[in-house]
């Protein structure tokens, strides 16, 4: 993303930290760093001139939320987990090139259906044993040790860890946060809400979900974020089939929203997963007018993030945490999706 004074749309896959952005070819020229700055860039990339600039900004101005909510501060992290020597790891773990978006769609044959449905299916467990741990005075890293206990024992390497640095095995994002919140010895507290964004490197194949969970007695207008975050992502799947345009997934996503006038957050994207954790398609969550099909055997998430209020991103010193501008709560739902004959299947459900 270009760094100017201006303010306008500009997108980021959604796990990309700061510090490592540069795509496999030939789309190593779509994304750089600014040394000394917090700014991300984004280069003129395929037909995404029109969504360049600013992304991250204001970074010490968020102090500004309502009163009922307490800010979300960073706690003490613990050291990196080790994971089995007898696991295989993806490519980007025990390498210094940093990861990237690959050029080229995950397409699968059967082989590659049945490794993304295992992967699939391991994600979804593991997330849904994450949510059960969500409760208050449950520190994020508590359940960062589950996750990554209970991935290992089923023979998998949790994706996130060391993934272009990132320190832990899965994604605590609460409250304002609006992704890639780093697990820590904060404490859940009653009334807050967590994404949990869980994805797992199996048989050399990434299955990659997330949920927003509730803790303990919520208020209902978090709840009500929650639940059309939630419809927003599954009215996107419905959509989904062989030859539809992906852009139907951002009016989709963007048309809900708007009815209960929720901020729809453009700098984070969808991606093509399989073989490597990040591949094309970009998947935007907003109108848009940007082309490509949906094409029979291909695997990619849909991941909406909804605000209420400021959709811009703030990002923390940490380099990954991202909050929103204003302090306001935010919300994400994601599946990893294989489209069939039908439309789309879900492949990260129980």
């Amino acid at each position: 993303m270009i760094c100017t004074s201006s303010l306008q749309p500009s997108l980021i896959s959604s796990f990309f930290g700061v510090r490592f952005i540069q795509p496999v070819q030939p789309l190593h020229r779509m994304f750089g760093y600014n040394p000394g700055s917090k700014h991300v860039l984004m280069r003129l990339s395929r037909s995404l001139s029109g969504l360049t600039d600013l992304l991250f900004n204001k970074r010490n101005q968020v102090d500004s939320v309502n009163s009922k909510q307490k800010r979300l501060r960073p706690g003490k992290i613990s050291p990196r987990r080790p994971v089995p020597d007898h696991i295989p790891r993806p490519p980007y773990v025990n390498s210094r090139q940093p990861p990237g978006i690959s050029s080229g769609s995950e397409v699968h044959d059967e082989k590659g259906i049945e490794c993304m449905r295992a992967s699939g299916r391991l994600a979804a467990q593991v997330l849904e044993y994450a949510g059960t741990l969500v409760k208050p005075g449950v520190k994020t890293d508590e359940i960062d040790q589950a996750v990554h206990q209970m991935i290992i024992d089923n023979g998998a390497y949790p994706s996130p860890l060391g993934y272009g640095g990132f320190p832990k095995s899965v994604c605590t994002s609460v409250n304002e946060c609006i992704c890639h919140g780093i697990p820590d010895s904060r404490v859940l507290e009653d009334g807050d809400i967590i994404n949990i964004d869980v994805t797992v490197y199996l048989n050399g194949f990434h299955g990659d979900t997330s949920a927003t969970f509730l803790c303990g007695d919520v208020g209902e207008e978090a709840k009500n974020l929650v639940q059309v975050t939630k419809e927003c992502l599954y009215k996107a799947i419905a959509v989904c089939a062989p030859g539809v345009e992906f852009k139907k997934i951002g009016k989709t996503i963007h048309d809900h929203a708007d009815k209960y006038r929720y901020g729809v957050v453009r700098q984070f994207v969808g991606h093509g997963v399989g073989r490597v954790f990040h591949a094309d398609p970009v998947i935007l969550h907003f109108r848009n007018n940007e082309g490509g099909r949906m094409v029979l055997g291909q695997t990619f998430t849909i991941e909406p993030m909804l605000t209420i209020g400021s959709s811009n991103p703030v990002m923390w010193d940490d380099d990954w945490t991202v909050v929103t501008e204003d302090g306001s709560l935010s919300a994400q739902f994601e599946h990893t999706l294989l489209v069939t004959e039908d439309g789309a299947e879900i492949l990260t459900q129980c």
